[in-house]
C-alpha cells in the first residue's frame, strides 16, 4: 500500500534549509497496522504528510497503492491529536463532513444524504457513541470526541488511515479504551493503518510492525515484526515478553537520542 524510496525532504528555515528526512524507506503491506515512533523532532509528522501528498519530497519517491503520489491522497482518511471537530455542526454532521466535500460521494452526497446519515450512526454505535449522532462537541468529553474523529475519518471507507497522535491526550484508561476500539474497528473493515505514536505501549499492542526513527534528519534505522498473536486483548500488556519489547523499542529511541 505504502512505499517510500531514500525519500529526503529539507524545508526553508529563516537561516537555511533544515533536512527534515534524509534517505528513509520504509514500506507496509496492504491492510496492514504500521506504527512509527522515535524521538521528538524526527520528522514522522513529515513522513505523514509525504504519504498523504500534503508535501512534496525533495528527492526519492513516494507510492501509494501503486501509484506515485503527486498531490492529495484521496483514498487516505486521517485523525490528529486534536478531535478538531467543527463546534456549529452536530455530531452526525461532523462525521458526515468528507461526504460533502471528497468525491465520489460529494456530487451524490444530496440525493443519498439518508444513507450516508446511516452509515454514519452505525459508525458511532461501532464506537459506543450511538445517541449521540445530535449532540454538539462540546456536550462530549475529550474520549468520546476523540471517537467521533475516529469515525469521520473512516465514513468515506479509506483504504489507508493515517494517525498522528489520535490518543496522546486522553487519560489512561480512556486511551486503553479506545485502543481497543481502533483494533476492533480495523479487524472489522480491514483497512491499512499508519500509527505515529511515542506511546510505546500503544505501538506495541496495537501493530503487526514497529518502525524505529533516528534523530533528525530522520529515517528509519530499525524495523520489528510484532508477533503476539491476535486478536489481542489489553491483558498482553502486562505480560513480560510486551515489556521486553517495549523496553527494546525505548532502549532504541535513548541510543538514537544520544547519537
Amino acid at each position: 500500500m505504502i512505499q517510500l524510496d531514500d525519500v529526503s525532504l529539507a524545508y526553508a528555515g529563516r537561516t537555511g534549509p533544515v533536512l527534515a528526512l534524509d534517505g528513509t524507506s520504509i514500506s507496509v503491506a496492504k491492510g496492514e497496522f504500521a506504527a512509527v515512533v522515535g524521538p521528538s523532532g524526527c520528522g514522522k509528522s513529515t513522513l505523514m504528510k509525504l504519504v498523504t501528498g500534503l508535501v512534496k519530497p525533495t528527492s526519492g519517491n513516494v507510492f501509494v497503492n501503486g501509484e506515485p503520489v503527486r498531490g492529495p491522497v484521496k483514498l487516505a482518511g486521517m485523525a490528529f491529536q486534536n478531535a478538531n471537530l467543527l463546534p456549529w455542526r452536530t455530531v452526525i454532521d461532523n462525521l458526515m463532513l468528507p461526504l460533502e466535500i471528497v468525491e465520489p460521494y460529494r456530487s451524490s452526497f444530496r440525493t443519498k444524504k439518508a444513507e450516508y446519515r446511516a452509515r454514519a450512526e452505525s459508525l458511532l454505535e461501532t464506537v459506543g457513541l450511538q445517541g449521540f449522532g445530535d449532540r454538539f462537541p462540546w456536550e462530549l468529553s475529550g474520549g468520546m470526541q476523540q471517537r467521533a474523529s475516529l469515525c469521520r475519518s473512516l465514513i468515506h471507507e479509506p483504504a489507508l488511515l493515517m494517525l498522528d497522535e489520535p490518543f496522546a491526550a486522553l487519560d489512561a484508561f480512556t486511551r486503553e479504551e479506545l485502543w481497543c476500539v481502533l483494533r476492533d474497528v480495523w479487524q472489522r473493515l480491514n483497512f491499512t493503518v499508519v500509527l505515529v505514536t511515542h506511546d510505546l505501549r500503544e505501538a506495541a499492542f496495537l501493530a503487526d510492525t514497529v518502525h524505529v526513527m533516528s534523530a533528525r534528519p530522520g529515517r528509519i534505522i530499525e524495523t520489528r515484526k510484532v508477533d503476539f498473536p491476535r486478536p489481542r486483548s489489553i491483558d498482553v500488556c502486562y505480560e513480560p515478553a510486551f515489556s521486553e519489547l517495549v523496553l527494546a523499542l525505548r532502549n532504541k529511541i535513548a541510543e538514537v537520542r544520544q547519537a
